[in-house]
């Protein structure tokens, strides 16, 4: 892999998972030096420097698509890496999601005029009786960079407003985040609530947050579950493409 930025070589070192060598790799692979830039400072967390490049290459021709994907998400993906191994925490990741908002302000209106067919729609929220949403505000942001249209709810969602936004904005996907295990089970009243509103078998529900695991996941009975940020858009993509 060719890797022409020094300080972008250094970050991509703290990514250890073959898997996720291979997949961030392979977006280094195509990018040129000066998307690697837009990465490497994405990651630091320098919003003005990100704004300018944004800017800048949009002025030498640079599709809105190729900024996203090779510049903006690319260094999303190994914040996201990184916040997951406990090698930066909570101000860090603020401060890159800060960098990625600086340059998605750019992207945004040009994304959305070039009437490009949305991967799909997502509700978003965090669970009754909780309030954290750092990791939820980080998974949207790499939903809408990966293509989705996500309506967030914000925090202590409660089952019915879940349900009433999937049918007013025709979703197909709900993801809910939970921090503590005393919230927990509300991801648990929530699905029952879609099933007992007879809305269970047309949308897929995705959980995540620390004290969620896979076992609890399924024991629940949601369609998925991710430990980061990458594997709630790598699981979305999944379910949307057995639901269609």
């Amino acid at each position: 892999m060719t890797l022409t930025h020094e300080g972008l070589k250094q970050e991509f070192a703290y990514v250890t998972r073959e898997g996720e060598r291979l997949h961030i790799g392979e977006t280094f692979e195509r990018a040129d030096s000066f998307m690697q830039e837009v990465s490497y400072n994405l990651i630091i967390g320098n919003n003005h420097e990100v704004d300018r490049l944004v800017r800048e290459a949009l002025g030498k021709g640079y599709s809105a698509n190729t900024i996203l994907d090779d510049g903006l998400i690319a260094g999303m993906a190994i914040v996201g890496v990184k916040f997951r191994d406990n090698i930066i925490f909570v101000p860090e990741v603020l401060i890159s999601a800060r960098a990625m908002k600086a340059g998605m302000a750019h992207l945004e209106p040009i994304l959305s005029a070039s009437g490009v067919e949305p991967i799909g729609t997502v509700i978003m929220g965090t669970v009754k009786g909780d309030l954290h949403d750092i990791g939820k505000n980080l998974c949207i942001m790499m939903l809408r960079g990966a293509g989705f249209v996500v309506h967030d709810l914000g925090v202590d969602t409660k089952p019915q407003q879940f349900i009433d936004a999937v049918v007013q904005h025709k979703a197909q996907l709900v993801g809910m985040s939970a921090l503590l295990t005393t919230t927990m089970p509300n991801m648990g009243k929530t699905i029952q609530a879609f099933e007992e509103a007879g809305l269970r078998d047309s949308v897929r529900i995705m959980v995540g947050g620390a004290p969620v695991t896979a076992r609890f996941a399924e024991d629940m009975g949601a369609d998925g579950y991710g430990t980061n940020a990458i594997e709630c858009v790598e699981r979305a993509k999944e379910l949307v493409g057995a639901k269609v």
